[in-house]
């Protein structure tokens, strides 16, 4: 085994994040990428193997083999940053990509056969042992585009135009496909982990979450926790309208989910901080309004009990 590439990074690495904005950014050295409704994660190569870290720091390489398998390709003490997605009837679907997050290593193979997931990628941390975070943007574009346009899927880039014209075209038509909006950078900037340099602009704050648990009795739950797209920590949505908490009682009814060390498991709670909750098996999907940073309130419109175990 050869020694360790000077300036090899290693998880858990903080990813950059996006401040949202309420209209299309236009000026000299932006660029313009599609944002896409799945789950965020790193591909590290180390070592000759392939590890996959969500946002949170979690490592999820079991769920995803067939990325692993891909990740083999790329050079060693290499970092990727982008988005998995699944594709379903042309559209991306955040509910089964989040089953697919949640699924267990006995599962995962069966799942990728049935949903493959596919990595939308749209930065290069390090690649070789070089730290690229200091790099402008369109540095590591440029190196980005290098690495992954001749592996072909399911490692892709995500489009990316310096033209304002061509991005407004994208955020009207794309959302068709499930692509929820764009994400805008800088291209003399460095890649800051942890810190909102990016903005994103979103087409709607309306969004499809996957119900991972509720908070208060199950027949009338109190609130739903939730995993937002673009993120895998969950949280606790404001309470319920009274009229849907019977409703909700129903759809998860028989859903619920020991933790495996019999440990009670906890999400934020916006004003309270960490609260314990019961956990539901994945395959429900509630309908969420949510604020403009992370951390706001998330208002539950509806369970969409249309999509069912329909991952």
């Amino acid at each position: 085994m050869s020694p360790r590439a000077t300036g090899a990074l290693r998880p858990p690495v903080k990813p950059a994040l996006a401040e949202p904005v309420a209209t299309l950014p236009r000026g000299e050295g932006l660029a313009y990428e599609p944002k896409f409704d799945g789950h965020r994660m790193l591909i590290f190569k180390i070592d000759g193997g392939a590890v996959l870290q969500a946002r949170s720091g979690r490592i999820v390489t079991s769920a995803f083999p067939e990325l692993a398998q891909a990740a083999l390709a790329l050079p060693d003490d290499t970092v990727v940053d982008g988005e998995v997605v699944v594709w379903s009837g042309g559209r991306v679907d955040f509910a089964a990509v989040q089953r697919r997050a949640a699924a267990t290593a006995a599962r995962a193979g069966t799942l990728a056969r049935r949903m493959p997931a596919s990595y939308a990628a749209f930065d290069l941390l390090g690649e070789g042992g070089e730290d690229l975070r200091s790099a402008p943007y369109e540095r590591r574009r440029q190196r980005l585009t290098a690495l992954l346009e001749p592996l072909g899927p399911p490692l892709q880039p995500v489009p990316m135009t310096t033209d304002p014209e061509l991005a407004a075209t994208w955020f009207e038509t794309l959302p068709a496909a499930g692509i929820e909006g764009l994400v805008v950078k800088h291209l003399g900037r460095p890649y800051r982990p942890g810190a909102r340099d990016w903005r994103k602009l979103r087409h709607t704050d309306v969004h499809d979450a996957a119900v991972t648990g509720f908070t208060g009795p199950p027949a009338r739950p109190v609130a739903l926790v939730l995993v937002l797209p673009d993120d895998d920590s969950p949280v606790v949505s404001s309470p319920l309208p009274p009229a849907l908490r019977p409703r909700a009682g129903q759809l998860l009814a028989g859903r619920t989910a020991e933790h495996p060390e019999g440990v009670p498991r906890t999400a934020m709670a916006i004003g309270i901080g960490e609260v314990p909750y019961r956990a539901v098996e994945p395959g429900l999907v509630a309908e969420v309004e949510r604020g403009t940073t992370r951390h706001s309130v998330v208002t539950v419109h509806r369970i969409r009990d249309d999509l069912i175990n329909q991952v």
